[in-house]
C-alpha cells in the first residue's frame, strides 16, 4: 500500500463536530401492555382455541422490542389454552441454514427460556397451492403442520423498491414464511416485479393456509415501538398500505443532503436488511427506489458483531477498512444476495489498511469539491441517527437550521498508532 499511502498521505481530514437532528418522538411506553390490549379485541381473542398448536414468526430485522412483543403473544396464546411455538421467518437469511436462522433469533433475545415456548427452526417447506399467475407458493414446514399462524413484523418503506406493499405483515408472508425456497421463488423476477408479486403471493398465502392474525408495528424515527396493531387475516391486505403511509412519515433521516463522503461507522443485518439501510445512505442497490443522503462516496469502516459476518452492504459503499473485509463471512453473505438475485450489495469495495486511510481516500477520490473544506458527515450506523457528526464546512448550515442543535465544537479525528477510530 505504499503507493496508495503516498497518494494520498496529503489529503486534509476536517474537524468533525457533534450534532442533534431534531425528530418528533411519539412512543409506546408500555410495549407489552400495547400488546395484551390489541390481542384481547374479540375479533383476535377468538380465533385462538384451546389445544391449537400455533406457530409465531420470528424475523431477522433489528424490530424495535421484538423479544417482548414475541414473548406477550406466546404468552396470550398459552393463556387460552393453545399451545404456542416461534418459527425463524426470515427466507435466506442465517446463512439459509435452520440453526443459523435460530443463532440470529437468538441475537435478539429470542430465546426458548426468554419467550416461554419452543423454538422450530427447518429451512423445509411445504407446497401449499399456487398463485393466480400459477407461481407455486410454499411456508415453512411447521408452521403448514400447526393449526394457526400468527405473523409478527414491522411495516417499513422497503430498500429495494416501491409499492403498496413494502417491508411489513404482507411481506413476512411472502418472503418470510417462504423460507429460502419461497424467497427463491418470489425473487426470481426481481424487484422490478416485487411490488405486484408481494402481494400476489402473500394473498395466495392467506387464502391457502392458517393464518389466524398478524401483529404490526410502527416506529419512530429514534427505531422506537410508537404503534401495536392486531389485525386479522382479512385486515392485513386492507389496512397495511395506510400504515405503510404513517411510516413513511416517520422515518429519519439525514438532514444534510449534497454531501461530499458519507462515513459510516458499522453496517449490519441488524441495522437493515441491506447492511445500511438506503433510505437513509442514499445507497439503493436497485433502480426501483430512491431517497436518502446524496453523497459522491460512502466509507464504511466496520461490520456489527450482531451481524455475524454477514457483509451485506459493503458492496453498497465505495471504500471500506480490512477491519471490515477480514470480518466478513462471505458464506453467510452470499445466500441472502443469490435469493434476492441482488448482488451489487456483496460486491468488495476498495479496501484499505485503516479508518484513516479509508477517510483520507475518499475525500481524494471525490469530483469538484473544496479538498480544504469537504463537506462530510458520519453517523454511527443507520438506525441511529439522532447524534451524527458534521465537518467544519457544515457548521454555519447547522446552525440556521432549526431542527439541528450543535452539541460541540468542530475537534480533530482521534485516530489511534494504527490510524483507526477504534
Amino acid at each position: 500500500m505504499e503507493i496508495v499511502n503516498k497518494l494520498i498521505e496529503d489529503i486534509k481530514i476536517p474537524k468533525m463536530a457533534k450534532v442533534r437532528q431534531i425528530f418528533p418522538r411519539p412512543i409506546v411506553e408500555d410495549v407489552a401492555g400495547a400488546v395484551n390490549i390489541e390481542l384481547s379485541k374479540d375479533e383476535i381473542k377468538e380465533r385462538i382455541k384451546p389445544g391449537m398448536k400455533i406457530a409465531i414468526t420470528g424475523g431477522s430485522r433489528g424490530v424495535a422490542n421484538i423479544a417482548i412483543i414475541l414473548k406477550e403473544v406466546a404468552s396470550f396464546i398459552k393463556e387460552q389454552g393453545a399451545e404456542p411455538f416461534i418459527i425463524p421467518a426470515m427466507g435466506s437469511h442465517g446463512g439459509a441454514t435452520a440453526e443459523g436462522q435460530t443463532e440470529v433469533l437468538e441475537s435478539y433475545g429470542i430465546t426458548e427460556e426468554f419467550c416461554g415456548c419452543q423454538i422450530k427452526s427447518t429451512m423445509e417447506t411445504t407446497h401449499i397451492g399456487y398463485t393466480d399467475e400459477q407461481h407455486p407458493v410454499y411456508i415453512d414446514k411447521f408452521a403448514a403442520e400447526a393449526d394457526g399462524i400468527v405473523v409478527v413484523n414491522r411495516i417499513k418503506p422497503h430498500t429495494c423498491f416501491r409499492g403498496t406493499y413494502e417491508s411489513g405483515l404482507m411481506k413476512m408472508i411472502t418472503i418470510g414464511l417462504g423460507k429460502q425456497k419461497g424467497a427463491d421463488v418470489c425473487h426470481a423476477a426481481g424487484f422490478k416485479h416485487m411490488a405486484r408479486l408481494v402481494p400476489l403471493f402473500a394473498n395466495a398465502i392467506l387464502a391457502n393456509s392458517n393464518i389466524l392474525f398478524g401483529i404490526a408495528t410502527l416506529e419512530n424515527p429514534f427505531d422506537e415501538t410508537c404503534k401495536v396493531l392486531a389485525l386479522t387475516n382479512e385486515q392485513i391486505p386492507a389496512v397495511e398500505p395506510n400504515l405503510l403511509i404513517e411510516a413513511k412519515g416517520m422515518m429519519a433521516k439525514i438532514l444534510f443532503d449534497d454531501i461530499d463522503v458519507l462515513i459510516v461507522d458499522k453496517i449490519g443485518k441488524n441495522y437493515s436488511g441491506d447492511g445500511m439501510d438506503p433510505n437513509i445512505s442514499g445507497t439503493f442497490c436497485t433502480p426501483y427506489a430512491s431517497g436518502g443522503v446524496k453523497a459522491q462516496r460512502v466509507a464504511v469502516l466496520d461490520l456489527s458483531d450482531e451481524t455475524h459476518g454477514n457483509a451485506v452492504g459493503m458492496g453498497s459503499a465505495d471504500l471500506t477498512t480490512r477491519r471490515l473485509f477480514e470480518k466478513a463471512d462471505l458464506a453467510k453473505t452470499y445466500p441472502n444476495a443469490i435469493t434476492s438475485t441482488v448482488v451489487n450489495n456483496i460486491k468488495i469495495p476498495m479496501i484499505l489498511n485503516s479508518d484513516r486511510d479509508v477517510i483520507k481516500a475518499a475525500i481524494k477520490t471525490c469530483n469538484e469539491i473544496d479538498r480544504e473544506n469537504p463537506l462530510i458527515v458520519r453517523i454511527g450506523n443507520t438506525l441511529h441517527v439522532e447524534y451524527i457528526y458534521i465537518s467544519e464546512a457544515l457548521l454555519d448550515k447547522a446552525k440556521e437550521m432549526t431542527n439541528v442543535e450543535v452539541i460541540s465544537e468542530a475537534e480533530e479525528m482521534e485516530f489511534d498508532d494504527k490510524g483507526n477510530l477504534w
